[in-house]
């Protein structure tokens, strides 16, 4: 199966939001071919949780699960360390209060 540029799938993700009515934007531009994807869920009250792509070795299926949650410092605390050690890493910010953030959708494992 042939995988997706990072800059692709952001781009169509970046998209998908916006159909949906949901700000999101770039923090960290990570590499447009390689680099791993962390989202940032933004519910504008002092909250937050941040998601990355796994995989199940079992299976080979790509999955969202959570990596932080909590109060916004936090979880940004989280990111700063993943970015440390990551620079290639991408990193968006989906802001909505409904904690509506589609990478349960089809499509965006």
């Amino acid at each position: 199966m042939t995988r997706l540029t990072a800059r692709f799938w952001v781009d169509a993700y970046l998209t998908r939001l916006r159909f949906q009515d949901i700000p999101a934007f770039i923090t960290s531009h990570g590499d447009d071919t390689a680099g791993a994807v962390l989202v940032k869920l933004n519910t504008l009250d002092g909250q937050a949780r941040a998601f990355h792509r796994t995989y199940d070795l079992m299976s080979g299926d790509r999955k969202w699960d959570e990596l932080a949650t909590g109060a916004e410092t936090d979880v940004d605390a989280s990111i700063s360390r993943q970015r440390s050690f990551d620079p290639d890493l991408w990193v968006i910010e989906v802001e909505d209060r409904q904690g509506r953030h589609l990478l349960d959708e089809p499509g965006l494992e």
